[in-house]
C-alpha cells in the first residue's frame, strides 16, 4: 500500500529521485516564504501542467487534494472568522499545491528509488556520523505518509458515507486514527524483521 508509483516512461518518471525531492523541498519553501497569489497560481498551474507531463491525468492530481477538503474548509472557515475569505482562498490553494506536489513525488518515483536518493544526497553527512540510511527511510516514508493517508481518510469517508455518518467529524476522524496507527504499527514490525 505504501508503493503508489504508476509505471511511466515520461521526463518525470527518469528523472533522479534526488532532483525530484530537491524540486519539492525548493518549490515547498517558496510557496511558504513568498507571501503572493500569483506565484502560488503560477506554482498551481505548473503543478497541473506536470501531471500532464507524467502522463497522469489530471483526476490524479484532484485525488491527491479530495480526502483533505474538510481540513480545507476548516482551515478556510478559521481564516473567514479571524481574518478574510481571500486570505483563506490563499491558505487553501497554497496547502493544495503542496499536496499535489507531493502525491506528484510518489507517483512517479519508487520507493526504493526515493531512499536511495535521499540517501546518496545524505552521504556527505555520514562523516558527522550521522546514521543516514535511517535518515533516508524516515523523510521516504513521511513523503509516502502524505498521499497514503489521504488514501486512509478517503476510504473511511466512503464506508462512513454509505453508513450515513460521512457528516460526523468524529466518525472519520476516529477511524481513520486507529488505521494509521495499526499502519505505522504494520511498518514498524516490518523495519524490525529486516533489522534495520
Amino acid at each position: 500500500m505504501l508503493d503508489l508509483y504508476v509505471d511511466g516512461r515520461s521526463v518525470l518518471h527518469r528523472l533522479g529521485p534526488g532532483w525530484k525531492i530537491l524540486a519539492l523541498a525548493v518549490s515547498g519553501t517558496l510557496l511558504f516564504a513568498v507571501d503572493h497569489i500569483l506565484l502560488t497560481l503560477g506554482w498551481l498551474c505548473l503543478t497541473l501542467a506536470l501531471y500532464l507531463v507524467a502522463d497522469l491525468p489530471l483526476s490524479r492530481a484532484w485525488q491527491q487534494i479530495r480526502p483533505a477538503l474538510w481540513i480545507f474548509a476548516l482551515i478556510f472557515l478559521a481564516q473567514i472568522l479571524f481574518n478574510s475569505w481571500q486570505l483563506g482562498l490563499f491558505v487553501v490553494i497554497r496547502l493544495a499545491v503542496l499536496l499535489m506536489m507531493a502525491g506528484l513525488l510518489t507517483l512517479t518515483t519508487r520507493s526504493s528509488d526515493m531512499i536511495d536518493g535521499i540517501e546518496a544526497g545524505l552521504r556527505p553527512l555520514q562523516r558527522l556520523g550521522l546514521r543516514t540510511k535511517g535518515i533516508s527511510l524516515a523523510i521516504s516514508l513521511t513523503l509516502r505518509f502524505i498521499p497514503v493517508l489521504t488514501t486512509v481518510v478517503q476510504d473511511v469517508r466512503e464506508a462512513q458515507s454509505a453508513r450515513g455518518l460521512d457528516r460526523s467529524l468524529f466518525a472519520i476522524a476516529i477511524p481513520s486514527i486507529i488505521r494509521t496507527l495499526r499502519m505505522s504499527e504494520e511498518i514498524s514490525d516490518a523495519i524490525d524483521a529486516r533489522g534495520f
